[in-house]
Protein backbone atom coordinates (compact mmCIF):
# COMPACT_ATOMS: atom_id res chain seq x y z
CA UNK A 1 0.00 0.00 0.00
CA UNK A 2 1.30 3.46 -0.91
CA UNK A 3 2.07 5.12 2.44
CA UNK A 4 3.05 8.79 2.59
CA UNK A 5 3.76 10.58 5.84
CA UNK A 6 2.99 14.28 5.53
CA UNK A 7 5.51 15.47 8.13
CA UNK A 8 8.55 14.23 10.02
CA UNK A 9 11.56 15.93 11.57
CA UNK A 10 13.57 13.05 12.95
CA UNK A 11 17.24 12.76 13.82
CA UNK A 12 17.89 11.09 10.49
CA UNK A 13 20.00 7.94 10.39
CA UNK A 14 20.25 4.68 8.51
CA UNK A 15 18.37 3.00 11.34
CA UNK A 16 15.40 5.33 10.82
CA UNK A 17 15.44 4.77 7.06
CA UNK A 18 15.45 1.02 7.67
CA UNK A 19 12.50 1.42 10.03
CA UNK A 20 10.67 3.30 7.28
CA UNK A 21 11.20 0.40 4.94
CA UNK A 22 10.05 -2.08 7.59
CA UNK A 23 6.88 -0.03 8.17
CA UNK A 24 6.04 0.10 4.48
CA UNK A 25 6.62 3.86 4.16
CA UNK A 26 6.77 4.97 0.54
CA UNK A 27 7.60 8.68 1.00
CA UNK A 28 8.02 11.27 3.74
CA UNK A 29 7.65 15.04 3.85
CA UNK A 30 10.87 15.88 5.71
CA UNK A 31 11.13 19.25 7.43
CA UNK A 32 14.23 20.87 5.97
CA UNK A 33 14.27 23.94 8.22
CA UNK A 34 12.44 25.73 11.01
CA UNK A 35 14.04 29.17 11.47
CA UNK A 36 17.08 28.91 9.19
CA UNK A 37 17.89 31.78 6.83
CA UNK A 38 18.68 31.39 3.13
CA UNK A 39 22.35 30.45 3.57
CA UNK A 40 21.59 27.99 6.36
CA UNK A 41 18.84 26.41 4.27
CA UNK A 42 21.35 25.75 1.50
CA UNK A 43 23.49 23.88 4.03
CA UNK A 44 20.50 21.73 5.01
CA UNK A 45 20.10 20.77 1.35
CA UNK A 46 23.79 19.87 1.42
CA UNK A 47 23.26 17.66 4.47
CA UNK A 48 20.53 15.77 2.64
CA UNK A 49 22.63 15.40 -0.51
CA UNK A 50 25.15 13.52 1.61
CA UNK A 51 22.43 11.31 3.05
CA UNK A 52 21.16 10.49 -0.44
CA UNK A 53 24.71 9.55 -1.44
CA UNK A 54 25.42 7.48 1.68
CA UNK A 55 22.06 5.67 1.78
CA UNK A 56 21.21 5.49 -1.91
CA UNK A 57 19.88 1.94 -1.49
CA UNK A 58 17.20 3.19 0.91
CA UNK A 59 16.24 6.78 0.05
CA UNK A 60 16.03 9.12 -2.93
CA UNK A 61 15.01 12.77 -3.41
CA UNK A 62 11.58 13.76 -4.69
CA UNK A 63 11.39 16.83 -6.93
CA UNK A 64 7.96 16.11 -8.41
CA UNK A 65 5.11 13.79 -7.48
CA UNK A 66 6.02 11.19 -10.07
CA UNK A 67 9.33 10.59 -8.27
CA UNK A 68 7.41 8.94 -5.43
CA UNK A 69 6.19 6.23 -7.75
CA UNK A 70 9.72 5.86 -9.16
CA UNK A 71 11.02 5.42 -5.62
CA UNK A 72 8.35 2.87 -4.78
CA UNK A 73 9.15 0.81 -7.87
CA UNK A 74 12.85 0.92 -6.96
CA UNK A 75 12.18 -0.19 -3.38
CA UNK A 76 13.37 3.11 -1.92
CA UNK A 77 11.74 5.77 0.22
CA UNK A 78 11.08 9.10 -1.47
CA UNK A 79 12.00 12.20 0.53
CA UNK A 80 10.30 15.50 -0.29
CA UNK A 81 11.18 18.73 1.47
CA UNK A 82 9.23 21.42 3.26
CA UNK A 83 9.95 24.43 5.45
CA UNK A 84 8.04 25.01 8.68
CA UNK A 85 8.53 28.75 8.37
CA UNK A 86 9.10 31.32 5.64
CA UNK A 87 12.61 32.11 6.93
CA UNK A 88 14.38 30.46 3.93
CA UNK A 89 13.17 33.24 1.64
CA UNK A 90 14.00 36.03 4.14
CA UNK A 91 12.54 39.22 2.63
CA UNK A 92 13.24 38.30 -0.99
CA UNK A 93 10.37 37.04 -3.14
CA UNK A 94 12.82 35.74 -5.76
CA UNK A 95 13.99 33.12 -3.26
CA UNK A 96 10.64 31.30 -3.60
CA UNK A 97 11.47 30.12 -7.11
CA UNK A 98 15.09 29.47 -6.16
CA UNK A 99 14.06 27.24 -3.27
CA UNK A 100 11.45 25.44 -5.35
CA UNK A 101 14.03 24.61 -8.03
CA UNK A 102 16.30 23.21 -5.33
CA UNK A 103 13.51 20.89 -4.18
CA UNK A 104 11.50 22.78 -1.55
CA UNK A 105 7.98 21.59 -2.39
CA UNK A 106 6.07 22.91 0.64
CA UNK A 107 6.40 26.02 2.80
CA UNK A 108 4.50 27.20 5.84
CA UNK A 109 3.76 30.92 5.91
CA UNK A 110 4.61 31.09 9.61
CA UNK A 111 5.67 28.98 12.57
CA UNK A 112 3.58 29.95 15.64
CA UNK A 113 4.70 33.62 15.60
CA UNK A 114 4.02 36.60 13.37
CA UNK A 115 6.17 36.38 10.25
CA UNK A 116 6.66 38.67 7.30
CA UNK A 117 3.87 36.73 5.56
CA UNK A 118 1.19 35.96 8.15
CA UNK A 119 0.25 35.54 11.82
CA UNK A 120 1.04 32.42 13.80
CA UNK A 121 -1.35 30.48 16.01
CA UNK A 122 0.27 31.74 19.24
CA UNK A 123 -0.17 35.45 18.49
CA UNK A 124 -2.70 37.37 20.59
CA UNK A 125 -3.62 39.51 17.58
CA UNK A 126 -4.47 37.73 14.34
CA UNK A 127 -3.47 40.18 11.63
CA UNK A 128 -4.07 37.81 8.74
CA UNK A 129 -1.94 37.57 5.62
CA UNK A 130 0.36 40.58 5.09
CA UNK A 131 1.04 42.57 1.92
CA UNK A 132 4.20 40.55 1.36
CA UNK A 133 2.23 37.40 2.12
CA UNK A 134 -0.22 38.12 -0.68
CA UNK A 135 2.66 38.44 -3.13
CA UNK A 136 4.34 35.31 -1.76
CA UNK A 137 1.16 33.26 -2.13
CA UNK A 138 0.84 34.28 -5.78
CA UNK A 139 4.48 33.41 -6.39
CA UNK A 140 4.19 30.05 -4.61
CA UNK A 141 1.18 29.27 -6.80
CA UNK A 142 3.16 30.21 -9.91
CA UNK A 143 6.25 28.10 -9.22
CA UNK A 144 4.42 25.10 -7.75
CA UNK A 145 5.20 25.37 -4.03
CA UNK A 146 2.41 24.14 -1.76
CA UNK A 147 1.13 26.50 0.94
CA UNK A 148 1.03 24.87 4.39
CA UNK A 149 -0.84 26.57 7.27
CA UNK A 150 -0.17 24.03 10.03
CA UNK A 151 1.17 26.59 12.55
CA UNK A 152 -0.80 29.60 11.36
CA UNK A 153 -3.65 31.53 12.97
CA UNK A 154 -7.31 31.20 12.02
CA UNK A 155 -7.69 34.41 10.03
CA UNK A 156 -4.35 33.95 8.28
CA UNK A 157 -5.33 30.44 7.24
CA UNK A 158 -8.70 31.54 5.90
CA UNK A 159 -7.02 34.47 4.12
CA UNK A 160 -4.50 32.15 2.48
CA UNK A 161 -7.23 29.79 1.28
CA UNK A 162 -9.14 32.70 -0.25
CA UNK A 163 -6.04 34.23 -1.88
CA UNK A 164 -4.50 31.03 -3.23
CA UNK A 165 -5.43 29.77 -6.69
CA UNK A 166 -4.26 26.30 -5.64
CA UNK A 167 -5.27 24.03 -2.75
CA UNK A 168 -3.90 24.92 0.68
CA UNK A 169 -2.90 22.17 3.12
CA UNK A 170 -2.45 21.59 6.83
CA UNK A 171 0.25 18.96 6.79
CA UNK A 172 0.23 18.05 10.49
CA UNK A 173 -2.54 18.97 12.93
CA UNK A 174 -5.84 17.69 14.27
CA UNK A 175 -9.37 19.06 14.69
CA UNK A 176 -9.76 21.41 17.66
CA UNK A 177 -13.04 19.64 18.35
CA UNK A 178 -11.00 16.51 19.16
CA UNK A 179 -8.45 18.32 21.34
CA UNK A 180 -8.35 22.11 21.90
CA UNK A 181 -4.64 22.69 21.38
CA UNK A 182 -3.70 26.07 19.89
CA UNK A 183 -2.20 24.27 16.92
CA UNK A 184 -5.34 22.28 16.15
CA UNK A 185 -7.86 23.62 13.66
CA UNK A 186 -11.48 24.75 13.88
CA UNK A 187 -14.23 23.14 11.83
CA UNK A 188 -14.50 26.39 9.86
CA UNK A 189 -10.86 26.06 8.79
CA UNK A 190 -11.18 22.34 8.03
CA UNK A 191 -14.25 22.93 5.87
CA UNK A 192 -12.46 25.72 4.01
CA UNK A 193 -9.42 23.49 3.45
CA UNK A 194 -11.56 20.74 1.95
CA UNK A 195 -13.55 23.18 -0.17
CA UNK A 196 -10.28 24.55 -1.57
CA UNK A 197 -9.32 21.01 -2.60
CA UNK A 198 -6.68 20.80 0.14
CA UNK A 199 -5.76 18.23 2.76
CA UNK A 200 -5.39 17.74 6.52
CA UNK A 201 -2.64 15.41 7.71
CA UNK A 202 -3.50 13.86 11.09
CA UNK A 203 -0.78 14.26 13.70
CA UNK A 204 0.18 11.63 16.28
CA UNK A 205 2.23 14.12 18.31
CA UNK A 206 0.86 13.45 21.82
CA UNK A 207 0.40 17.11 22.82
CA UNK A 208 -2.08 17.46 19.94
CA UNK A 209 -4.17 14.44 20.93
CA UNK A 210 -6.93 13.94 23.46
CA UNK A 211 -5.43 12.28 26.58
CA UNK A 212 -1.92 13.08 25.34
CA UNK A 213 0.46 10.09 25.39
CA UNK A 214 -2.41 7.95 26.67
CA UNK A 215 -4.54 8.55 23.57
CA UNK A 216 -5.64 5.18 22.24
CA UNK A 217 -5.58 4.00 18.65
CA UNK A 218 -9.35 3.67 18.78
CA UNK A 219 -9.72 7.29 19.91
CA UNK A 220 -7.40 8.44 17.12
CA UNK A 221 -9.34 6.46 14.53
CA UNK A 222 -12.65 7.83 15.86
CA UNK A 223 -11.22 11.28 15.14
CA UNK A 224 -10.43 10.18 11.59
CA UNK A 225 -14.01 8.92 11.14
CA UNK A 226 -15.50 12.20 12.35
CA UNK A 227 -13.17 14.29 10.18
CA UNK A 228 -13.90 12.19 7.11
CA UNK A 229 -17.56 13.02 7.63
CA UNK A 230 -16.71 16.72 7.91
CA UNK A 231 -14.11 17.11 5.15
CA UNK A 232 -14.68 14.16 2.83
CA UNK A 233 -12.50 11.11 2.33
CA UNK A 234 -10.43 12.80 -0.40
CA UNK A 235 -9.12 15.54 1.89
CA UNK A 236 -7.52 13.67 4.79
CA UNK A 237 -4.18 11.94 5.21
CA UNK A 238 -1.43 11.26 7.72
CA UNK A 239 1.14 13.82 8.92
CA UNK A 240 2.58 12.19 12.02
CA UNK A 241 4.86 15.04 13.15
CA UNK A 242 7.25 12.30 14.23
CA UNK A 243 10.42 13.76 15.77
CA UNK A 244 12.26 10.54 16.45
CA UNK A 245 15.55 10.58 18.34
CA UNK A 246 15.81 14.35 18.62
CA UNK A 247 17.58 15.92 21.62
CA UNK A 248 16.10 18.65 23.83
CA UNK A 249 18.23 21.23 21.98
CA UNK A 250 16.21 20.60 18.81
CA UNK A 251 12.93 21.10 20.65
CA UNK A 252 14.31 24.38 22.01
CA UNK A 253 15.28 25.45 18.48
CA UNK A 254 11.83 24.59 17.15
CA UNK A 255 10.07 26.67 19.80
CA UNK A 256 12.54 29.45 20.50
CA UNK A 257 14.57 29.94 17.34
CA UNK A 258 16.50 33.19 17.82
CA UNK A 259 13.57 35.33 18.90
CA UNK A 260 13.35 34.53 22.62
CA UNK A 261 15.72 34.39 25.59
CA UNK A 262 13.11 32.49 27.59
CA UNK A 263 11.76 28.99 27.09
CA UNK A 264 8.62 29.09 24.97
CA UNK A 265 6.50 26.40 26.59
CA UNK A 266 4.28 24.48 24.20
CA UNK A 267 0.65 25.58 24.59
CA UNK A 268 1.82 27.81 27.48
CA UNK A 269 2.10 24.71 29.66
CA UNK A 270 5.34 24.11 31.58
CA UNK A 271 4.49 20.41 31.62
CA UNK A 272 5.15 20.48 27.86
CA UNK A 273 8.74 21.71 28.28
CA UNK A 274 10.24 18.43 27.08
CA UNK A 275 9.47 15.77 24.50
CA UNK A 276 6.27 13.86 25.31
CA UNK A 277 6.18 10.18 26.11
CA UNK A 278 5.45 8.30 22.85
CA UNK A 279 2.14 6.63 22.12
CA UNK A 280 2.00 2.93 22.91
CA UNK A 281 0.76 2.15 19.38
CA UNK A 282 3.00 4.54 17.41
CA UNK A 283 6.61 4.81 18.51
CA UNK A 284 8.36 4.91 15.13
CA UNK A 285 7.94 4.27 11.41
CA UNK A 286 7.49 0.54 11.90
CA UNK A 287 4.06 1.22 13.42
CA UNK A 288 2.22 2.47 10.32
CA UNK A 289 0.53 -0.94 9.91
CA UNK A 290 -1.19 -0.33 13.27
CA UNK A 291 -2.92 2.75 11.84
CA UNK A 292 -4.01 0.79 8.77
CA UNK A 293 -5.50 -1.95 10.93
CA UNK A 294 -7.17 0.61 13.20
CA UNK A 295 -8.86 2.21 10.19
CA UNK A 296 -10.06 -1.20 9.02
CA UNK A 297 -11.57 -1.84 12.44
CA UNK A 298 -13.54 1.41 12.08
CA UNK A 299 -15.13 0.25 8.85
CA UNK A 300 -13.09 2.07 6.22
CA UNK A 301 -12.85 0.01 3.04
CA UNK A 302 -9.55 -0.65 1.29
CA UNK A 303 -9.99 2.14 -1.26
CA UNK A 304 -10.67 4.66 1.52
CA UNK A 305 -7.68 3.44 3.53
CA UNK A 306 -5.43 3.75 0.49
CA UNK A 307 -6.55 7.36 0.07
CA UNK A 308 -5.90 8.21 3.72
CA UNK A 309 -2.54 6.44 3.86
CA UNK A 310 -1.04 7.90 0.70
CA UNK A 311 -3.11 8.48 -2.41
CA UNK A 312 -4.55 11.78 -1.18
CA UNK A 313 -1.05 13.09 -0.47
CA UNK A 314 0.12 11.95 -3.89
CA UNK A 315 -2.79 13.79 -5.48
CA UNK A 316 -1.95 16.98 -3.57
CA UNK A 317 1.63 16.85 -4.78
CA UNK A 318 0.52 16.27 -8.38
CA UNK A 319 -1.87 19.22 -8.23
CA UNK A 320 0.22 21.65 -6.24
CA UNK A 321 3.83 21.31 -7.39
CA UNK A 322 3.62 21.79 -11.15
CA UNK A 323 4.66 25.30 -12.28
CA UNK A 324 1.86 27.29 -13.86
Amino acid sequence: MLTIDGLQYSNWSREIFEQMRAGGVSAVHATLVYHENTRETLSRFGDWNRRFEQHSDLIMPVYEAEDIQVAQEAGRIGIFFGAQNCSPIEDDIDMIEVMRRLGLMIMQLTYNNQSLLAAGCYEAEDSGVSRFGRQAIAEMNRVGMIIDMSHSSERSTLDAIELSSRPVIISHANPASFHPAKRNKSNAVLKAISESGGLLGFSVYPFHLKDGPDCTLESFCNMVVDTADLMGIDHIGIGTDLCQGQPQSVLDWMRNGRWSKEMDFGEGNKNNAGWPRPLSWFKDNRDFPAIIEGLRQKGFNETEIEKIMGLNWLNQLKIGTKPL
